[in-house]
């Protein structure tokens, strides 16, 4: 339950930037990448781990599915059980999943900073791996990080009150 002293965030408007396709797409997807973030950090355990809906999702569960997420789409790395992903080890700390997560972006990144066609499929580690172009995958992230982002604001403010981006 939260607590009494609601801690509200000023909202961080989206990002203005971008003449071309790929700068606009880059910039959303790290807007809501550093969003998603600043949910996760400070949030206190146990809470941050406990489910706040009956499917289970926690928020530190979130942000481990999103890097099983960029690792797979921008990195080809292959993911078995999606499921299992929304579970953080129970030894890793938030410093540690958060960690996780940024060191995924940046390799994401560099992979994207290689993308000059967004037509282009992204590069996969596997010759005959079938990659989706750079445009559908940037798309995809922006889906995907959005959606879980707003997942995070709701399981946030369950845990202490905090509100705003």
């Amino acid at each position: 339950m939260p607590t009494s002293r609601v801690v509200r965030r000023a909202d961080t408007t989206p990002p203005r930037t971008g003449n071309s396709e790929h700068e606009t797409l880059r910039a959303f997807l790290d807007y809501l990448r550093a969003a998603v973030v600043a949910k996760v950090e400070g949030a206190p355990e146990p809470q941050v781990r406990t489910a706040g809906v009956p499917s289970g999702t926690n928020l530190l569960g979130l942000l481990n599915h999103l890097t099983f997420v960029e690792r797979s789409t921008f990195l080809g790395e292959r993911v078995t059980d999606w499921k299992r992903t929304f579970r953080a080890p129970p030894s890793a700390t938030v410093a540690d999943v958060v960690a996780g997560y940024r060191a995924a972006v940046r390799e994401a990144n560099a992979v994207l900073d290689g993308c000059t066609d967004l037509g282009a499929p992204v590069p996969r580690p596997l010759p005959n791996d079938r990659a989706p172009s750079a445009r559908w995958a940037l798309t995809h992230m922006i889906e995907e990080t959005g959606r879980h982002a707003g997942h995070a604001d709701i399981l946030r403010e369950l845990i202490d009150g905090a509100t705003g981006r």
